[in-house]
């Protein structure tokens, strides 16, 4: 089955994985934000992480390994009823919770969970490269994005309206103007402009899609081009042919009202002419007459039989 746009992204950033161990914190921290549920009930402590994406599922056991070397527990569970499937990571006891929730600032010294109305600690993005690397965690545990050649969409959707704001004020903290909408019970920072959605796949490190993505908006462009030139060029024949049916209307009525020999000489010419020539442009004509004339001077006698029309219509 051919995946979707995002999750080409989804799956070029799951194979993105920063060098530092700062940076992969970050990026943890962020996955288990939107998808973690953490558990610290004495005898019971558990992390454990759901998800209908195995890319986000390896990248999150891929970042316990490297940061922690745990081993997890993989389950996949199957959904009779949709036909997909989920995938449920685990990791178990007190001194690995532990030591992984000190890593990412969710529990105090005392070992208490830390509820926070924002989404991570300051201290775990303090630097440019971990705001990269968070942004990129959130977008792989919660975000989409809409088919570029049908409009451009990036969304992540947050819990609350603080963590919201925070992720907000860190994507535009790179010179971008995302936004927030509610919807039901979440809050959803989005972007609607393909530069933008551009700039923040480079911020997120995802170059091939930014390419991908790239390589669709100059399509699209000429494509938009060539329409605006060709609704542009049927806008001015219909113009065109729209005003030599109402001359020649006009030249036709004088000719039957009082014959065009009693129009000035001048005026009978291009009478004449635009009889003999219905489907030529103001210009074609004025170089018919002797000597020529230039597209306004046509013009202007044209209107000169217009105007007689219209008097003998009554019409002044």
């Amino acid at each position: 089955m051919k995946m979707s746009f995002s999750g080409n992204v989804k799956e070029e950033l799951v194979r993105q994985t920063a060098k530092s161990r700062h940076c992969q914190l970050a990026e943890l921290a962020a996955v288990m934000e939107f998808l973690g549920k953490i558990s610290i009930e004495e005898g019971s402590e558990r992390i454990i992480l759901t998800t209908e994406n195995t890319g986000v599922a390896r990248k999150f056991i891929t970042l316990i390994k490297l940061l922690f070397s745990y081993e997890v527990q993989l389950e996949v569970i199957a959904n009779q009823a949709t036909k997909n499937r989920s995938y449920r990571v685990t990791i178990e006891g007190k001194d690995r919770v532990d030591m992984i929730l000190k890593a990412v600032k969710k529990i105090d010294e005392h070992g208490a969970l830390i509820h926070r109305e924002n989404l991570v600690a300051g201290l775990l993005v303090q630097q440019t490269c971990c705001k990269r690397a968070f942004i990129r965690g959130a977008f792989l545990a919660a975000g989409s994005m809409s088919n570029p050649e049908k409009s451009y969409h990036l969304e992540i959707v947050a819990p609350t309206r603080p963590k919201a704001e925070q992720l907000m004020e860190m994507m535009n903290g790179f010179e971008l103007d995302a936004k927030i909408v509610p919807r039901k019970n979440h809050f959803v920072v989005y972007l609607k402009e393909g530069a933008q959605i551009v700039d923040l796949l480079n911020v997120m490190e995802a170059h091939k899609s930014l390419m991908d993505l790239e390589n669709v908006r100059i399509v699209k462009n000429m494509r938009n081009n060539v329409n605006r030139q060709v609704n542009c060029e049927t806008a001015n024949i219909n113009k065109t042919v729209n005003a030599a049916v109402r001359q020649l209307e006009d030249i036709r009525y004088v000719d039957e009202q009082i014959g065009l020999s009693a129009l000035p000489v001048n005026l009978q010419e291009i009478a004449q002419i635009r009889l003999e020539h219905p489907q030529s442009s103001l210009v074609e004509l004025g170089q018919m007459l002797n000597p020529p004339v230039g597209k306004s001077g046509v013009n202007h006698r044209l209107r000169k039989i217009s105007e007689t029309a219209q008097k003998l219509r009554g019409d002044d």
